[in-house]
């Protein structure tokens, strides 16, 4: 289906009059999602999907929120192989988080969060600037992380889905952006400066008229 394209198909006798121009045809491609859970960035699957982004083999990604702050994350500080069976009580009081077999020290949260803090202050900026008609979408959050590496100039960032997701407009949804610590550095920031807006329901109808 990655290269399957309208012209491979006979012209149908109801077939839409701007679906019988050659090069419209040729251009009219599939809309494939990515479903994925948050552990495919953490684990050894990251690089594979990271590839598939790069090369602009999909339409968009729907996936959950750990799926994006891992991503990021492992580009700030390092990750490290551990096992399934070490105890997580053990591991939390020395600092470390188990995510299946892989540690995560809990300084790497708090790299992710200097790092995605000015961006949402950012947008809150931009959002009272425009009198609050300006919200931005979990998808357009996600997106503007990839403009931040890009604009950054990270040493890293072709290391990153997201990054490719911004570079080549690949769409990227996820209901649930809050869950996990993208929503822990907004609802911590909410104190210092209440009124931050995530709108969902502009990326359920983004993603509806994406798949029709």
């Amino acid at each position: 289906m990655i290269k399957w394209r309208l012209s491979d198909e006979e012209i149908a006798s109801d077939e839409k009059e701007e679906f019988k121009d050659p090069e419209v045809r040729k251009n009219t491609r599939c809309t494939i999602l990515l479903g994925m859970t948050s552990n495919m960035a953490s684990c050894g699957m990251r690089e594979y999907i990271r590839y598939i982004c790069q090369h602009g083999m999909i339409t968009g990604i729907v996936t959950t929120t750990g799926n994006i702050e891992e991503d990021i994350m492992k580009l700030l500080a390092d990750h490290y192989m551990g096992d399934f069976a070490l105890d997580g009580e053990t591991l939390r009081k020395q600092g470390l988080n188990r995510i299946g077999n892989l540690i995560v020290p809990n300084n790497n949260y708090v790299l992710f969060e200097a790092w995605f803090l000015p961006l949402v202050q950012q947008m809150h900026k931009e959002q009272k600037e425009s009198n609050n008609t300006k919200f931005f979408t979990p998808s357009e959050i996600i997106y503007r992380c990839g403009k931040k590496l890009d604009d950054d100039n990270h040493p890293r960032k072709e290391e990153s889905i997201y990054y490719w997701c911004y570079k080549n407009d690949i769409k990227v949804f996820c209901p649930a952006l809050t869950d996990g610590a993208l929503g822990d550095v907004m609802y911590f920031d909410s104190y210092r400066d209440p009124g931050f807006i995530c709108d969902i329901n502009r990326d359920l109808r983004l993603i509806n008229d994406l798949t029709m």
